[in-house]
């Protein structure tokens, strides 16, 4: 296939992006619509989608590797990890046309008005140099886009205008079993937001419930970022895989990037020209760029100036608690979530009058948290049998046994902003192109650890209210992160301590621009797809009035 395919620069082009996940595609879709030609570079193959069928079942069959799914691993996909904890980076990445979007679990929510105003608010981390109001219109755009079936339901969710494109999923059985216990306590449920069809829409059929929504949707009812790759491609765009950028060569005043250097699959370097770049590698790969792309005009990296490029790393963590009920739950008939409570987003600390106690400690103390309600708690019926040691009637004993009556909620807690969780070069250690691989130093610090405690704390009260035993917690010695990468090239209006401007345009060079969670200034505790969306699509808009003003 490789040797089919035209990996040869083109001519000097309006734009060139690289990275073809759903910030560059969206960047290149909205370009390529007003007129502008786009060349988007994308490391990784291009997945047919006729094999989707086969990768959900290598997930589900024993013998396959997690990483063979998207057929990450090897010298290719090298990484270094240090710090208190180990990052276990490949876990859940994905290289290749489409990127994160191809196994993420489909989750769109707004960030709060308040995660915008961290400074502001409670003296914590740092502010945005936006704040909703700014991002408001261009998070209609992102859930238009991305197709989010959701409802306004959620009182504790920012204002907007607009209904969701479509309307949101029924809540699972297993939700309706936490809603009575939720209402005792006096704790609110309300629908989540899903970048996945509840009914027709665009030629997609609706979600037909298979279950393995991460790390594979078979039907391609959840979104992922191919759809919009197809439409840039409609509209000129040229799309090339399999040619990761080695570095980004800049002009000799060091003022604007000339060209990206990629490598073919035989090993073969090009430059694609372009008048302006976009950089859309994702919150590790992006400052890993710009890190070897480091000249001697730019010695410690391209555009770090203020040393900000691979520092301030964030990730949510995991804070779940389950057990079982005496009743059946039907476990695993929903493969995401239907519902979930902000209530304790803003203010972990708030108990209520009905029995969540108040937290004792102020809320400067604590990162926001997320709460969700597991619909797919507990053992597959496939897992059961595969560890059962037995066979026949006894087998069919052990499955009805330990599968049915599981319950489980989970939760996100954003990590604050800190300087010594950082991406960066191990020069010990090199990819297949022989560069330097991506090291993570990565620690959980006292306040993310206090928060996940919360978490817990809040989970098994509603749990036990619900009548549940409970038999396991993911809280602050066992948690692990979301995978949700952010903060490596911060957004900001003074170029001592940031990496882009308000704009996404890089202090340091005045064509190179940065789309993508990297550029997130806190982390708040929301997945971060849609603000990604929203981000690139703000990015385009600058863009395009940049191009135009020559």
């Amino acid at each position: 296939m490789s040797g089919t395919v035209d990996r040869t620069p083109s001519d000097r082009v309006d734009v060139c992006v690289v990275g073809a996940g759903p910030a560059g595609a969206l960047v290149a879709n909205e370009l390529a619509g007003r007129g502008h030609e786009v060349v988007v570079l994308e490391a990784g193959e291009r997945f047919d989608p006729a094999d989707r069928i086969e990768r959900m079942e290598r997930t589900i069959r024993p013998g396959n590797g997690a990483l063979s799914v998207w057929e990450m691993g090897g010298e290719r996909d090298a990484y270094a990890s240090t710090g208190e904890r180990f990052y276990p980076l490949n876990r859940a990445r994905v290289k290749g046309v489409g990127g994160s979007t191809l196994h993420w679990q489909g989750m769109v929510m707004r960030l709060h008005e308040g995660d915008f105003e961290q400074r502001s608010r409670h003296e914590v981390a740092a502010d945005w140099p936006i704040d909703y109001a700014d991002l408001r219109p261009y998070y209609a755009h992102a859930e238009s886009a991305l197709g989010v079936a959701g409802a306004d339901d959620n009182p504790f969710a920012p204002p907007r205008e607009e209904p969701h494109p479509m309307s949101a999923f029924p809540p699972s059985y297993s939700d309706s079993l936490f809603a009575e216990a939720c209402e005792s306590l006096g704790v609110a449920m309300h629908s989540v937001p899903n970048a996945r069809n509840s009914e027709s829409r665009d030629g997609e059929s609706p979600c037909v419930g298979y279950g393995t929504c991460k790390p594979v949707c078979p039907s391609g009812a959840k979104y992922d970022a191919t759809r919009h790759v197809s439409k840039a491609e409609d509209a000129g765009v040229r799309v090339v895989d399999r040619v990761p950028v080695q570095r980004l060569e800049h002009d000799d005043a060091g003022e604007s990037v000339e060209a990206a250097v990629y490598a073919t699959p035989d090993g073969t370097e090009h430059r694609q020209e372009a008048r302006q770049f976009v950089v859309a590698c994702g919150g590790v790969e992006t400052p890993r760029l710009l890190l070897l792309s480091a000249s001697k005009q730019y010695p410690d990296g391209l555009a770090n100036s203020s040393g900000a490029v691979g520092r301030y790393f964030m990730d949510h963590l995991y804070a779940g608690t389950g057990g079982r009920l005496d009743r059946r739950t039907r476990q695993k008939h929903v493969g995401f979530m239907t519902s979930g409570c902000h209530q304790f987003y803003d203010d972990p600390t708030r108990g209520t009058a009905e029995g969540i106690p108040s937290a004792d400690a102020p809320r400067s103390a604590y990162a926001s948290i997320k709460l969700e309600f597991s619909n797919y708690a507990g053992p597959s019926p496939a897992s059961v049998a595969l560890d059962a040691e037995t066979w026949g009637d006894d087998l069919l004993d052990s499955i009805r046994d330990a599968y049915g009556n599981h319950v489980a909620m989970g939760g996100l807690v954003g990590q604050r902003p800190r300087r010594e969780n950082y991406v960066a070069l191990d020069h010990s250690t090199t990819d297949d192109h022989g560069n330097p691989v991506p090291e993570i130093h990565w620690q959980v610090d006292d306040v993310t650890r206090r928060s996940l405690r919360r978490a817990n704390e809040i989970q098994r009260t509603i749990l036990e209210e619900l009548g549940a035993e409970v038999t396991w917690q993911v809280g602050p010695e066992a948690t692990g992160p979301a995978f949700h990468h952010m903060g490596t090239t911060r957004m900001g209006t003074d170029p001592e301590s940031s990496v882009v401007t308000p704009e996404l345009r890089t202090h340091d060079l005045g064509n190179l621009w940065i789309a993508g969670s990297s550029v997130f200034v806190t982390s708040g505790a929301m997945n971060p797809t849609l603000t990604i969306a929203a981000l690139a699509l703000k990015l385009a808009d600058h863009l395009d009035a940049d191009l135009r003003s020559f």
